[in-house]
């Protein structure tokens, strides 16, 4: 073998990150190599913890040490050895950026390339391309500066400048602006000393109210909508000032401003639950009158191409804006619209037409994150790149999961490594070379079961093979509705006046393309009702400390375990409180700053990297320390933890498939699959409830679905009722009861095709997802089916 041959693998040795048990293996470049296995398997361990990360580290290491002290710390992964890496594109789930001023057109530099063509065709002129920018604001300023050097030196000079920018200057580029609802706040039928304020903490005979009632400003005893235009003012939006009240100064300020500062700006994920649900009442968010909603000024709203503004551009769904470009025929912008034409096309052929460039970007799911991350990648020159996927095709319908397939061979074609974590078998069908990690989670899992093509795959004894082509069936009967929960007129979105029953007491499954209107029929109208429970895949609030201990209150349970057995208090089992080790506070690692250099994390020498302290660490369960049982799996908890609250809720965690959990593990390293699950464990135990799951076979294996299916069988079975909104088409040849959007995405979208069982949709096979799934249950189940 030539000497340039020996790099066509990347070649692993002895990975051991999380779960990995010394895993030897050449992974073929330049190929599709789709990487295999359960839920907790050590794939992404793999492709993501240990290639991809390694790959990142070392380019950043070629940076010059002032740049590195900018960038994120990457420590090197637990391996012997990585050879041939080539530089790494990291294409995951993770939810862009909530940040307001970011929508799909700025993070894909679309809109930079509408701004230069209307800076270039639009009529008026009204300035270069930032002039319709909606994050730069229009400023101008002038004055005397002093010479400091040269022939007029110590001379004064009048100088100005002027920048032209797109801002809106009534909504700051936002787009809406937030307003006060007073009825939240006050009751005008009652007087202060009767209670009007509705506010959490301001009670009639609490000093948060006398200073208002006695502050001499309003008459406390006449109800708040008989005040007169002073009082009004004062009681509202009074400043601040100083009053006397039971012989003590005190400060005086209207009861807006107060609220506004001690409660609507605070940050909202850090309020008391009570007090966060005030906020969410009190305050409303409307679009901005002077722009629209646009979030651009006048200016760069006149000027036009044609009859269209930039705003309207931005507006129009992307199919439409691909059409409209191509009417735009100018020899001296014709590079930057064949660029513009082509990321357009590639937003369709990806499955994201149905989007706009003026969607928030916050507002995407993650597999629609993900695809649009996408877009900057097609079109790239770059070659002998490695692309590093995680389920692109999550949130996609059967229908959609071809084009991905072609974007993912496109990318290989280019001389690209292409490197997907997948179980959806339409994907595994088109890899070059397949990789199964397991056999099973966790500890059980972390070891190469099968490498090799599809065929071998197929054959082999592994669980994934056997799995490869199994198909749920259609079942024979199916649960009869025990009530409705009616939906009328719903318009959110791209929905268009839709009138659908969501029956009770049954497994609904909510299906469509994606884009089609499915989350917004659901989460827009179903939470209106008593006792819905949303499981969704977001991420869980919490610190570096969180864990699934603390989070299902598994921890509280074997605190007060540890403390009765031991005759000490529970507080001395917490790392967070009088049990943690007095090196570390706690978490197990040494934190050292470096100046200017990395930021380096080591494992803390006294406690080992438990968070304990060794007095703590003393104390025993059943033989067991605090540290032991928290490096325990769920499934091993539930074998050491017979008796009380805990062995409830470990059943449940192991109901939903996350059994190979350890209870102390970070939450930070759960994907959104592996969150939703938790949450739903959580929330199990309510009976007679309306369960909401969102796409919940997301990271699932083919032989988990089965356990999925069976999870909500008991959930309906116990007297719940579940809506799904899925694109598995196990879980919908499952279902009782389907409910069918479409018929296309955006607004070919928001309208029902389909109501009925599986059974009647296959037999129809009238929409897109009843072809897909009469192909999925098979021919001979077909035929029997027909009419």
């Amino acid at each position: 073998m030539n000497g340039p041959d020996t790099h066509d693998v990347i070649r692993v040795r002895g990975a051991r990150e999380n779960n990995l048990q010394n895993v030897d293996l050449d992974v073929p470049k330049r190929r599709l190599t789709v990487f295999t296995g359960v839920s907790g398997s050590g794939k992404s361990s793999l492709v993501f913890g240990t290639i991809a990360a390694e790959s990142q580290r070392l380019i950043n290491e070629t940076y010059p040490t002032f740049v590195q002290q900018f960038m994120g710390e990457l420590s090197r992964p637990d391996v012997d050895a990585l050879e041939n890496l080539s530089a790494t594109i990291r294409v995951d789930q993770e939810r862009m950026a909530a940040n307001a001023r970011s929508t799909v057109g700025t993070a894909t530099d679309v809109h930079a390339m509408l701004r230069v063509l209307f800076s270039r065709l639009g009529q008026p002129h009204v300035g270069s391309s930032q002039a319709f920018s909606f994050n730069v604001p229009s400023v101008s300023g002038a004055g005397a500066v002093t010479i400091a050097t040269g022939a007029k030196k110590g001379q004064k000079e009048r100088r100005s400048f002027e920048i032209t920018g797109g801002m809106c200057p009534e909504c700051e580029g936002l787009g809406q602006v937030s307003d006060i609802d007073l009825d939240q706040l006050v009751d005008p039928t009652r007087s202060l000393n009767a209670g009007a304020i509705l506010v959490p903490g301001y009670t009639a005979d609490g000093w948060m109210v006398r200073v208002f009632s006695e502050s001499g400003f309003v008459d406390a005893d006449k109800p708040v909508g008989e005040f007169t235009e002073q009082e009004r003012q004062d009681f509202l939006y009074k400043e601040q000032t100083k009053v006397r009240i039971a012989n003590t100064n005190m400060t005086y300020e209207g009861l807006v401003p107060k609220v506004t500062k001690s409660m609507l700006q605070k940050d909202r994920d850090a309020l008391q639950p009570h007090i966060r649900a005030f906020v969410d009442r009190a305050v409303t968010f409307v679009a901005c009158p002077a722009c629209g909603g646009t979030r651009l000024n006048e200016g760069a709203r006149s000027s036009r191409i044609g009859e269209v503004n930039i705003a309207d551009a931005a507006a129009m769904q992307i199919t439409d804006l691909a059409a409209w470009v191509r009417t735009v025929d100018d020899p001296t912008v014709a590079p930057l619209v064949q660029g513009l034409r082509e990321t357009l096309d590639a937003f369709v052929h990806i499955g994201l037409g149905y989007l706009s460039l003026d969607r928030a970007s916050g507002t995407l799911s993650g597999g629609e994150a993900q695809r649009t991350k996408m877009i900057r990648h097609l079109g790239s020159s770059l070659s002998d790149i490695t692309y590093v996927f995680d389920e692109p095709t999550a949130g996609l319908h059967p229908h959609d999961i071809q084009r991905m397939n072609e974007t993912l061979l496109q990318l290989r074609d280019k001389g690209n490594t292409v490197l997907v974590v997948e179980h959806k078998p339409e994907v595994i069908e088109i890899a070059d070379h397949v990789v199964d990690l397991g056999p099973r989670a966790g500890r059980e899992g972390g070891t190469v079961q099968f490498e090799g093509d599809v065929a071998g795959l197929r054959a082999s004894e592994t669980l994934t093979g056997r799995f490869l082509d199994h198909r749920a069936r259609l079942k024979d009967t199916v649960r009869s509705a025990t009530g409705a929960m009616p939906i009328r007129g719903a318009t959110q979105h791209n929905l268009r006046a839709v009138d659908v029953d969501v029956p009770r007491g049954v497994l609904t499954v909510v299906t469509g393309v994606a884009g089609s209107g499915k989350s917004s029929l659901i989460h827009g109208n179903l939470p209106a009702f008593d006792d819905v429970v949303v499981v969704d895949q977001t991420a869980i609030k919490g610190s570096r400390r969180s864990s699934p201990a603390t989070y299902t209150g598994i921890l509280d349970a074997v605190r007060a375990a540890f403390a009765k057995a031991n005759g000490v208090k529970p507080a001395l089992f917490s790392a967070n409180s009088e049990g943690a080790c007095p090196a570390c506070r706690g978490l197990g690692v040494i934190v050292t700053q470096l100046g200017f250099q990395s930021t380096v994390e080591t494992v803390c020498e006294l406690c080992a990297g438990t968070g304990f302290s060794d007095d703590v660490l003393e104390y025993t369960l059943d033989g067991k320390n605090i540290a032991e049982v928290l490096a325990m799996s769920v499934v091993e908890a539930g074998e050491f933890l017979t008796k009380g609250p805990a062995v409830a809720v470990l059943s449940r965690l192991r109901d939903v498939g996350l059994g190979y959990l350890t209870l102390g593990q970070s939450l930070s390293t759960l994907s959104g699959g592996e969150r939703q699950r938790l949450k739903l464990a959580i929330s199990m135990a309510k009976a007679g409830a309306v369960y909401v799951l969102d796409e919940p076979t997301t990271g699932l294996h083919l032989a988990d679905v089965d356990t999925l299916l069976r999870l909500l069988d008991q959930l309906v079975d116990a007297g719940n009722t579940v809506v799904v909104i899925e694109h598995h088409q196990a879980v919908m040849a499952h279902a009782d009861w389907i409910i069918d959007l479409g018929p296309g995405a955006g607004r070919d979208g928001g309208a029902i095709v389909f109501e009925g069982t599986p059974a009647e949709l296959v037999a129809e096979r009238s929409t897109l997802t009843g072809e897909h799934l009469a192909r999925y249950v098979g021919p001979d189940r077909r035929r029997a089916l027909a009419p």
